[in-house]
């Protein structure tokens, strides 16, 4: 009877040992090799992403004496619009993304009756340098060239003449002949 429970827990105990055994092995290695084991293996954060994201090019457009309606146009419904503070808005944007420093922007547009009356806004980006800022890979010192030159064109090989083309496109040798596919 002793034998068959030491049979049944054999695979638990190899397990134990096995378990144990990789746990003292990861408290021996080396300093640098765990360091090098951090920087490949990350936890996963989850991406947060707050708002609206309001550019320098949108705030150009948003101006006093503009409506309710044109301002909900341009930047979309505001994050915060209080029914104590009928006449504020509040735009707020907040991104944290794995690998990108995280980025928290407030702009304010104050109202009279249905008009913009004042904008508070810090220094906004442009498009352009927002999507840098949240890029994960850094751009390419060099960019890439998409056109080429006049110069450049006219050193390229003229093509040949059209006919040349397609004499050296026509079959060579004799020609084949296939049976029709309906029998007359």
């Amino acid at each position: 009877m002793h034998f068959k429970n030491l049979v049944r827990r054999l695979p638990l105990a190899l397990f134990v040992a096995s378990a144990l055994g990789a746990l003292s092995a990861c408290s021996s290695m080396s300093g640098s090799v765990a360091e090098k084991l951090g920087h490949i293996v990350t936890p996963y954060r989850v991406e947060v992403v707050q708002g609206n994201v309001v550019t320098k090019e949108q705030m150009a457009v948003v101006k006093p004496g503009l409506t309710r309606d044109q301002v909900r146009q341009v930047l979309g419904a505001p994050l915060l619009a209080d029914p104590f503070h009928a006449e504020r808005w509040d735009y707020v944007f907040l991104i944290r993304r794995q690998g990108t420093e995280p980025q928290q922007r407030s702009v304010v547009i104050n109202f009279s009756g249905d008009t913009v009356k004042s904008v508070d806004a810090p220094e906004l980006p442009t498009e352009r340098d927002f999507v840098t800022s949240i890029s994960r890979k850094k751009p390419s010192e060099v960019e890439r060239k998409l056109e080429l030159t006049p110069a450049e064109r006219a050193a390229l090989p003229v093509p040949a003449a059209r006919e040349q083309a397609v004499a050296a496109a026509a079959p060579k040798g004799p020609a084949r002949t296939y049976p029709p596919l309906e029998t007359p």
